[in-house]
């Protein structure tokens, strides 16, 4: 927007220089970018106006906020038309048939005139706004639109058929226009248009029509101001491909209390410049002067969102300088905004509006005091980040698979029909049968990529997928979600030039507890699986704090089987449910001093039987209720010679230590012997 200082200089006089008038509306959100000497030594600040002041598009508005700023008095320019004027003749009446789109529709008739140039100051100024001097009405209407914002249009009088206006949409009933332009424009139904008795003679707040335009020969005029709705003037202009000054501003949101004041300016100019005698307005308002907007506000409030406190004085003087009539009650402040003011509709804004003129550098930087937390959804992911990184340090490479399943997958694991893996959820529209389900299990994926890389003569595979699983719910229930850590893996030791002694179960088991220690979860255990598709004797179901939430162990011959995987090397597979394990996470690190003073470590061998588990021996260790025991580790299982049959011998390491002395002999012999007695009598064994 270009504004002009020596014309705003006739509305206020705020004894600055242009420099300090430009900073001023800067600091307070109107930017003023640049500043530009005419030759007849006026200056234009160009100013940055942003959507949402449409009052500021013209040089009351930017007096408005001059006025605010520095508390000088604003002069309204001259509108009072000569009495004495008589206007002969019938004058139009006015039909708003669509008042949600026009509120207000005004208008008046002015005979006699005088078409000519303008004079020499009303052009310059015009030129300067880059607007094309055409005569005296037509420039009046556009002088007017720069000085007060609203679009005005002069219609020649006598091209108006049957003395009427009409205001409606074009719907079926007006075809087409041609506009100023010279175009001949076909109407949409939507479009709002303004029409005489016989058709329409202008495209409403875009552009006037070709048949009604002023010209050398006008002698009489009809002068129309009105408000229409925003949304509909920028559709119409958008979908004709048409921008006007006047579309700008209405599309931006017009002043619909200005219309009088507006429309008496241009008759003034138009008794000025081209004489004629003005009748009487008229003046269509079928809304009549809405109920203004009323905000409230706290004073607290504003302090708070402002940052600094401000007084009831400063934000009173604030609040009337902008006109929005402000009155206390108790600490709540009522605030109405002026017809001009559209964009000021909330708390927040009634905020913005006294932060800008208070100032924005007179607030004090301060950093904002705020206890800084991970929010869950972030602690997840980097919680799934961490679990799929510790598998790769395991050896395992990821995968990634469609989440459909093919359904004779459940029957390759031998899932019995009480399974919830069998609660499955069928796609309507699958792309094949062998992908008809969401999975409700990883393994048949990762199975089928391994028997797809060996096939392709990869003998060393080790795999690992996380992804969702799906399990069906009651009907009209969305399934539940669970995300899910899986893993397969098969060595080949063909050519190894050494017995491989490592159990693949047990490299299994060790990721499965390396990814827990990676975790800092110090409660977990195993216990035998009772899984139909792992091998029975190399199988654990895995818990943490007492609740499972997954298994590891080895493929069972069957499944290799179903699955048509050839060869000797065990398969391993585990899946894990990350849900459980982030539930169950340590939310603190419990950091321990270096212990000070040494440890004393003893073996214990109990012979017990196969039902016993090595977890059960442990867990029982650590309850003993002694604090020298530090931790208890299985080192050994046998079965065989001097060994009774269905009877195991399991050897465990024990380790006491003090954390404020070095430990006796005779302190640790008296707990071991206690732990001994202990553990004979709740296993059923006997030492070895």
């Amino acid at each position: 927007m270009r504004i002009s200082f020596g014309w705003l200089s006739e509305f206020i006089k705020p004894g600055l220089s242009v420099e300090k008038i430009a900073h001023l509306l800067t600091m307070s959100g109107l930017e003023v970018e640049a500043l530009e000497t005419t030759p007849n030594n006026d200056v234009i600040m160009e100013v940055n106006v942003t959507p949402n002041r449409a009052d500021c598009l013209s040089i009351l508005g930017v007096v408005r906020e001059l006025s605010v700023l520095t508390g000088a008095q604003v002069t309204l320019p001259p509108a009072r038309i000569k009495t004495e004027a008589e206007t002969a003749g019938p004058q139009i009446k006015v039909e708003i048939r669509n008042p949600e789109l026009c509120r207000r529709y005004s208008g008046r008739v002015v005979r006699n005139l005088s078409i000519g140039p303008s004079p020499e100051w009303m052009a310059r100024r015009l030129e300067d706004y880059g607007i094309r001097s055409i005569n005296n009405i037509v420039d009046i209407t556009n002088y007017v639109l720069i000085e007060l914002g609203h679009p005005l249009h002069a219609f020649d009088l006598n091209t108006l058929k049957g003395g009427r206006i009409v205001v409606d949409t074009a719907d079926n009933i007006y075809r087409q226009i041609k506009t100023l332009d010279g175009v001949e424009r076909k109407l949409a139904g939507n479009a709002l248009i303004i029409a005489d008795a016989e058709g329409p003679v202008a495209l409403a707040g875009i552009m006037g029509g070709a048949s009604t335009e002023v010209e050398e020969s006008t002698t009489d005029i009809f002068l129309e101001a009105a408000w229409f709705e925003p949304v509909n003037i920028r559709k119409t202009a958008k979908a004709f491909g048409l921008s006007s000054e006047s579309s700008y501003r209405f599309e931006r949101g017009a002043d619909i209390e200005i219309i009088p004041y507006a429309l008496d300016r241009a008759s003034f100019l138009i008794q000025e410049l081209a004489g004629g005698s003005p009748g009487e307005p008229v003046d269509v308002y079928p809304g009549k002067r809405a109920v203004p907007r009323c905000i409230e506000v706290s004073a607290a409030r504003i302090s708070r969102l402002i940052g600094t406190d401000i007084s009831r004085e400063d934000a009173t003087g604030i609040l009337e300088r902008l006109g929005f009539a402000p009155v206390w009650s108790d600490s709540v402040i009522t605030s109405f905004p002026p017809s001009y003011r559209l964009d000021v509709e909330a708390e927040a804004d009634i905020v913005e509006e006294v932060a800008r003129i208070y100032g924005y550098d007179r607030i004090p930087t301060a950093l904002p005091a705020s206890r800084l937390s991970v929010p869950e959804a972030m602690a997840k992911m980097n919680f799934v980040r961490a679990a799929r990184q510790s598998v790769r340090r395991s050896g395992y490479s990821e995968a990634i698979n469609f989440s459909f399943m093919n359904p004779l997958a459940l029957d390759m694991l031998s899932l019995p029909p009480e399974d919830a893996r069998r609660s499955a959820v069928s796609l309507i529209n699958p792309l094949k049968q062998e992908e008809s389900l969401l999975r409700t299990t990883l393994l048949p994926a990762l199975i089928e990529n391994l028997r797809h890389n060996l096939q392709r003569d990869l003998k060393d595979i080790m795999l690992t997928e996380s992804a969702r699983v799906f399990i069906k719910r009651k009907k009209g229930e969305q399934p539940e979600e669970r995300l899910m850590l899986s893993g397969i893996s098969m060595r080949n030791s063909t050519y190894s030039f050494w017995r491989n002694g490592k159990d693949e179960f047990y490299a299994a088991k060790g990721a499965v507890e390396a990814l827990f220690d990676g975790l800092r979860i110090q409660d977990r255990s195993f216990s035998p699986s009772q899984e139909p598709f792992l091998h029975p004797g190399k199988s654990a179901e895995v818990f943490i704090s007492g609740r499972r939430c997954g298994f590891v162990g080895v493929l069972s011959p069957a499944v290799r089987e179903k699955a048509e995987i050839k060869g000797k090397e065990e398969i391993t597979v585990f899946e894990l449910d990350l849900d459980i394990i982030f539930e169950n996470l340590p939310r603190a690190s419990v950091y321990r001093p270096v212990p000070k003073f040494p440890a004393v470590e003893r073996d214990i061998a109990l012979v017990v039987d196969d039902a016993v588990s090595a977890a059960e021996v442990i867990r029982r260790i650590k309850d003993y209720p002694s604090k020298l025991i530090e931790s208890a580790a299985v080192f050994d299982l046998y079965k065989g010679d001097g060994i009774p049959s269905g009877k195991k011998s399991m050897a465990f390491n024990i380790r006491y230590r003090a954390q404020d002395r070095t430990l006796t002999e005779d302190e640790v012999e008296q707990v071991h012997e206690g732990l001994i007695k202990d553990l004979l009598v709740h296993t059923g064994g006997n030492l070895r």
